[in-house]
């Protein structure tokens, strides 16, 4: 397992240069959409290989062309 697997609200923030209260509305919206998947989710943090997946970075230079 990858040593982190989830990230912050401040993390989540600095990565899309973002304020904090605007990056909490993120991970909420994330956590929402793992829950109704049936994910366990943690308040304040998000997995972060699916907040990667859904802020562009999951997908490759192909797919986006």
């Amino acid at each position: 397992m990858s040593s982190k697997m989830f990230m912050r609200v401040e993390e989540v923030a600095k990565e899309l240069s973002v304020s904090k209260s605007y990056a909490y509305k993120i991970v909420q919206k994330l956590n929402a959409e793992l829950k109704s998947q049936g994910f366990l989710t943690i308040s304040g943090r998000v997995n972060k290989q699916y907040f990667l997946e859904r802020a562009c970075y999951g997908t490759n230079k192909k797919e986006r062309n």
